[in-house]
């Protein structure tokens, strides 16, 4: 058994469902390990008033899957752990249809083209007709599928727990290529989500390194080492690059680490442009001329996306176990471990409105349309908000 002493940071990490994955065990049963700051009062001006509600199975399950909702069009699809399918109208929240799958659906899904596209921990990829909820297609990849799959014209990409990178045939399921690296002893719970244009994609690795792969074959056509591993413990060694890559139009790349930095790249030949040293398990999000990083320890930072430099940060949600950012009507969106959800103003880095949507708390990332915000609750009720004024 592993006397293990974390420091604040890594226990931030190690909490919760990814306690269970990494220290299975050998955790020791004392104090909390760190304290959320408490709600403070604010000046509200913006409200969330909710549209409607539903309940969605059992939601996430013991595991705290990251089965984040996805919308198109005027539709939201959600799931729960257990293999539940439900898909809403968008405005009214009137039930479309439902489907059992009886499988253990594990990660967020993908709504895009008239398909739905999921994984499950079993190392299944299923499709479904996003009309009716039919399946049009079930693959086997090598391992559980925690990210989301990504799709291009052509191909699906799905990354698994295992570090294999698979691509299949969009529209029937097939095999075309795996790419497989190498991984660490010990990994967070989850995996990057790549980021598919059409020639390439991009994947973040469990072992710190970024690759950019051939979408005609997998082979690598650069990789790079974005965090490296230090500490003498396999714990705080970890580096994982567990976000989705954010390419923009002009062709720049960034991308977060756990134990890292973010790094802002050249996307073609990953020329470093900047750097900036923030530790960060989420997908950034890149709002005009501010990339948005909420950080391992729940501060929410805006940096300038041409050089790094920090803007402004808002400490007042640190260690509330803060989602991935979203944004809706000016405002950055994020939940919280008590079910909370949050708007801050992108500008200005102040709280502007706050609703709580559920006790069991919120771990996936809000999926936002305009003004509107779906968010799930970990026990899998599904509220939409509108964000006045």
């Amino acid at each position: 058994m592993m006397n293990l002493r974390l420091s604040k940071q890594l226990m931030r990490v190690t909490l919760g469902a990814v306690a269970v994955a990494l220290l299975a065990g050998c955790a020791s049963k004392g104090e909390p390990a760190y304290t959320p700051k408490e709600l403070q009062s604010f000046n509200e001006s913006a409200t969330l008033e909710t549209q409607w509600r539903h309940n969605v199975g059992d939601g996430l399950g013991r595991a705290r899957n990251p089965i984040a909702p996805a919308r198109e069009g005027d539709t939201v699809f959600a799931a729960d752990a257990q293999g539940l399918v439900m898909a809403f109208n968008a405005a009214s929240g009137e039930r479309e249809w439902r489907v059992e799958l009886n499988a253990p659906v594990s990660s967020a899904l993908n709504a895009i083209a008239g398909h739905v596209y999921l994984g499950t921990s079993n190392g299944e990829v299923i499709a479904l007709d996003q009309r009716d909820g039919s399946v049009s297609w079930r693959s086997r990849v090598s391992s559980e599928v925690l990210a989301a799959p990504q799709a291009n014209q052509q191909l699906l990409i799905v990354q698994s727990v295992d570090g294999q990178v698979t691509a299949l045939d969009r529209l029937s399921g097939e095999e075309r290529w795996v790419y497989t690296s190498s991984q660490p002893a010990l990994t967070l719970r989850g995996t990057g989500t790549p980021m598919v244009i059409e020639p390439v994609t991009f994947v973040g690795m469990a072992n710190g390194r970024l690759a950019t792969l051939d979408n005609r074959n997998g082979q690598p056509l650069w990789d790079m080492q974005i965090a490296t591993p230090s500490g003498r413990s396999e714990v705080e060694r970890l580096v994982d690059l567990s976000g989705q890559p954010l390419i923009t139009p002009d062709g720049r790349l960034f991308v977060t680490s756990y134990n890292g930095r973010v790094v802002g790249l050249e996307a073609t030949r990953g020329n470093v442009l900047w750097e900036s040293n923030i530790s960060s398990r989420h997908t950034p999000m890149l709002v005009g001329d501010y990339l948005i990083v909420v950080t391992d320890d729940s501060q929410v930072v805006a940096l300038d996306a041409s050089n790094g430099q920090e803007i402004w940060r808002n400490d007042k949600l640190e260690d509330r176990w803060l989602t991935a950012p979203a944004f809706a009507s000016g405002n950055i969106v994020v939940g919280d471990f008590e079910g909370y959800l949050h708007l801050i103003d992108v500008r200005e880095g102040s709280i502007v409105g706050r609703t709580r949507v559920h006790k069991s708390g919120i771990s996936v990332v809000p999926v936002t349309e305009g003004s509107t915000i779906h968010v799930q609750a970990n026990n899998g009720r599904l509220e939409t908000l509108e964000v006045t004024p």
